[in-house]
């Protein structure tokens, strides 16, 4: 029997949903998308059911999103966390109550479809089972939403015949038990839970309450993104724990690259801006400066300002009119940015800066601050510091809090770990004591005794020099330190304790000493304390109680074109090409008195491709330096002492331009005639299309790296040429990045680039390494690097691009280039023996190793092979701190109120 139903002459909720289901014994429903339609399902009558409800919804869900367990739950989450609005849902509490506990308990389930799969599901259908047995059928056009079955103009027709029974049972369990329908995540149905509790509160009671999560848990990297990792939110529990005691958040955080360190740090500095008034100051790398305040800007909806070398510049991109370098110090935002350059080449902003007093630093990559006097065995002489490392020892004592980050706190000598904590430690004797300190007397016996090369002390007045100055917080083990603290009367402001108090403690106290005397040398020094270093392997290893899974999903990468047989064979010409480029490189060195940068720039882009060659060998004939200055200043930069680099780097190049040789000239026009000669394509051109299309990688997406962008542009436009409806992203500094297809290139934003990417709708990527940093690309699942960057950090940073959290592959594949012969060739033949152990031991390749390529380029072989061997064999330094627990963060109730937030923010330094 057919009954028709429209909301104009019936109440549809009343006569046809809840008198249906009163009397209902289970409950399954086709629906429409399930953002809208699971907030707004759960009536009272839905609750009386004794049986399951069942729903299938529809997504924008790609097939990508779904082809593992992992892949969905991480989509579904996205697409949850994108559309839900919370300021819409604060009069729905009651009925989001409702739906929790029905989602939690089990009793309904929803399953979601990817729309790519059928097309959006228009057909709404349901089938209602009765208490009795019976069945009947409902189609029409009612969604499962509050304002379809209240508000809408609905038509709808129940149908309760064993045709329409079976036909809407066939079509439901079609969906519902189709390969591509996943279930609702455990993250969607928690969150639904927490938004039905949720309240806001304005800053003051945010601070009574003293808990991060309400200021957290809304940011973007929640509800746009994937979340926080356990790891992340442990360092930055860490850190606020110690700003919340007096003594100041002073730490290096060493975790692996693709680890997430940056927004960690912004984070961290995020909820002190929160609390403080102070200035806030970035230091980073000039290539990382904008991609800093993107990341705050996208992820934490955090204010900030860039100082671009002569004004500040906020993130709208609105620039600061500037009175001169003293503006430096007038930040129009709380958090400022600024490019270490600035601070190596020393002058007058390094001492502006020194001017004022901040409430937190951060030093992103401060490896680079360096003594100039490392070497083997010089742990006790006095430190000769870089410029880098002599302003960070300067501003110290100027700042409440310090975050230092890099990758590699040790890169051959553990006295490079002590130096970093000596930068933390000025102006805040509780890293590693006063001046009397035992720890910093003998710097070389120090080392040994927290490596184990020494025997601990047994005698426990000994014991207690080691233990007191600096004293241990009393929560790092409350049965040890938090007694001694206590029997002293400390407070946790306090850093030392003098050596008369011994007298104070009692035998027990002293007793206690001596029975945890290897674990205070092994868990609890200064440096296991403030050098906070979490591996890939032992995140991916390490089972969370709470989910029975790994802290980290592993993500593996499968490397191809290691083996000799697989570097790309140059043919005769081109090979006679590369000849001619070493030569000339040789002919400068004859009359050169660096080593570094103009004189192997050649051999460098020749290394890359063919055309990045020839252009280079044109602009030098043309004394063309500028666009190649441009793209080398990821070289310099990367230089420990890059001041001195830079003086040598503007002496060569005056050098080229004014006194160029017959011969060198006779040498560039040979090599550009011999790559004129010959218009075959380079022959990484076929490996690439081999790659893309015989291996399927384009089908898995994939990034492609050069350093370079000639190289490229180059080969992106021969794959538009002979793949013309492909369309292929550049993604690159300046103004370069834009869309190529059909041989066409069109500018276009960056950040419409890495949206289009993220949703799945570009699937191959060009970029220079202005991608190699920050870049967020796991909907990527390969990578191909054209070329293989003379400093070796670039590699890890360009494979971190989809080696990284949230990446929906177990196995990510990853595809280095090299000529046959060339410089990058035989250097790979050095290196390939000890590459995979010296990442092993130092969680990547320290930037020392880059100084192998220029001395191969140069013919110092054996230069090279000392430089090599200079990296040790095992790891000088073991970095212990793998601690970590899980800090629930995801179900607080009560937010910070957003106006407030952006209120503090947006104060300047003034």
């Amino acid at each position: 029997m057919i009954k028709r139903y429209s909301s104009r002459s019936h109440k549809i909720d009343e006569s046809f949903l809840n008198e249906k289901l009163r009397s209902a014994e289970s409950y399954d429903r086709i629906a429409g998308y399930f953002s809208s339609s699971i907030l707004e399902v759960a009536g009272e009558a839905i609750e009386q059911i004794p049986g399951k409800v069942r729903i299938i919804c529809n997504s924008d869900l790609q097939q990508q999103d779904v082809a593992t367990a992992r892949a969905a739950e991480m989509a579904i989450r996205k697409e949850w966390t994108s559309k839900v609005e919370m300021e819409k849902l604060e009069k729905a509490n009651p009925r989001l109550r409702r739906l929790f506990k029905l989602l939690k308990s089990g009793k309904m389930e929803v399953r979601v479809l990817p729309s790519e799969e059928f097309g959006l599901i228009h057909g709404k259908a349901g089938l209602i089972t009765q208490k009795d047995g019976s069945q009947l059928a409902f189609m029409g056009s009612t969604n499962e939403t509050y304002s379809a079955w209240k508000l809408n103009y609905e038509m709808l027709w129940e149908d309760s015949s064993d045709e329409a029974i079976d036909w809407v049972k066939k079509e439901f369990n079609g969906l519902w038990n189709h390969p591509s329908a996943v279930p609702l995540s455990d993250f969607v149905i928690e969150d639904i839970g927490r938004i039905s509790k949720r309240v806001v509160i304005r800053k003051e009671e945010w601070e009574e309450d003293g808990d991060p999560a309400g200021a957290v848990v809304e940011t973007p990297v929640y509800r746009k993104e994937y979340g926080l990792w356990p790891h992340q939110k442990y360092f930055v529990k860490v850190a606020w724990d110690e700003f919340q005691s007096g003594r100041g958040a002073r730490f290096v955080l060493a975790d692996q690259v693709g680890l997430g360190k940056t927004i960690q740090l912004a984070l961290t500095a995020l909820l002190i801006a929160l609390k403080t008034k102070g200035p806030i100051l970035v230091i980073a790398p000039k290539t990382l400066i904008w991609q800093w305040q993107e990341e705050m800007k996208h992820l934490l909806n955090m204010p900030s300002a860039v100082w671009d070398g002569r004004q500040w510049v906020d993130e709208n991109g609105i620039s600061y009119p500037s009175s001169g370098r003293e503006s430096v110090t007038n930040c129009p935002r709380r958090v400022g940015i600024l490019s270490q350059g600035l601070i190596v080449q020393a002058g007058e902003i390094p001492d502006y800066l020194l001017n004022q007093h901040y409430e937190c630093v951060i030093v992103d990559e401060c490896h680079r601050a360096r003594r100039k006097n490392l070497k083997k065995d010089g742990e006790n002489e006095p430190i000769q510091p870089n410029n880098m490392m002599d302003f960070l020892l300067k501003i110290s004592p100027k700042t409440n809090n310090m975050l230092l980050a890099t990758a590699t706190p040790v890169q051959l000598y553990p006295i490079e770990a002590f130096d970093l904590l000596t930068i933390l430690n000025r102006g805040s004797d509780h890293v590693i004591g006063d001046e009397l300190s035992i720890w910093k007397r003998d710097k070389a016996y120090t080392l040994e005794l927290i490596q184990g090369k020494q025997d601990v002390p047994e005698d426990v007045n000994e014991i207690w020099d080691w233990v007191r100055n600096p004293l241990p917080p009393a929560n790092e083990k409350a049965q040890l330190f938090g007694l001694i603290r206590r029997r002293l009367q400390k407070s946790p402001t306090d850093s030392v304790a003098t050596g008369p108090e011994f007298n104070d403690l009692n035998p027990a106290d002293k007793r206690r000493l001596q029975s945890n005397v290897e674990s205070i040398f092994s868990e609890h020094n200064p440096f296991i304390r403030h050098i906070i270093r979490r591996e890939r392997k032992f995140l991916e290893e390490t089972i969370d109680p709470k989910t029975n899974e790994p802290f980290l999903k592993p993500v593996r990468v499968r490397l191809h074109g290691e083996a000799d047989h697989e570097a790309v064979t140059l043919p005769g010409y081109l090979r006679d090409a590369y000849q001619s480029a070493e030569e000339f490189c040789d002919e400068l060195g004859e009359r050169m008195r660096a080593a570094g940068f103009m004189r192997t720039m050649l051999l460098r882009r020749m290394g890359s491709s063919i055309q990045a060659g020839k252009n280079t060998a044109i602009k030098f004939l043309g004394n063309q330096f500028q666009d190649l200055e441009a793209e080398e200043e990821d070289y310099v930069s990367s230089i420990n002492d890059t001041e001195t680099q830079k003086v040598e780097t503007e002496e060569d190049q005056s050098i080229i331009t004014s006194e160029m040789t017959d011969k060198e000239r006779e040498i560039l026009i040979r090599l550009i005639s011999q790559l004129d000669s010959h218009k075959d394509k380079d022959p990484k051109y076929a490996s690439l299309k081999e790659y893309l299309f015989k291996k399927n990688w384009l089908q898995l997406g994939c990034i492609v790296f050069s350093q370079y962008h000639d190289t490229i542009r180059y080969m992106a436009d021969q794959l538009s040429e002979e793949f013309p409806e492909i369309e292929i992203a550049i993604y690159a500094g300046g103004n370069k990045s834009g869309i190529i297809k059909k041989g066409e290139f069109k500018p276009e934003k960056k950040e419409t680039i890495k949206a289009r990417v993220q949703r799945g709708e570009l699937k191959l990527l060009f970029g220079t390494d202005s991608a190699s940093e920050g870049l967020n690309l796991q909907r990527l699942g390969t990578l191909i690097n054209l070329d293989l960057p003379w400093n070796p950090t670039r590699l890890e940073q360009r494979k971190g691009r989809i080696q990284r959290i949230g990446q929906t592959r177990d196995v990510v594949d990853v595809y280095n280039m090299r000529y046959k012969d060339s410089v990058e060739d035989r250097v790979h033949e050095l290196l390939s023996d000890r590459l995979e152990g010296i990442y092993d031991l130092f969680g990547q390749l320290p930037d020392v190793l880059e100084d192998v390529w220029i001395e191969v380029a140069i013919g110092e072989k054996k230069q090279a092979e000392k430089i090599i061997n200079q990296v040790p064999k095992e790891h000088p330094f073991e970095m212990r701190y793998h601690q970590i627990e899980n800090i629930d963060w995801e179900t607080c109730e009560r937010v910070l109120f957003e106006d407030d937030k952006k209120e503090q923010l947006l104060k300047g330094w003034s």
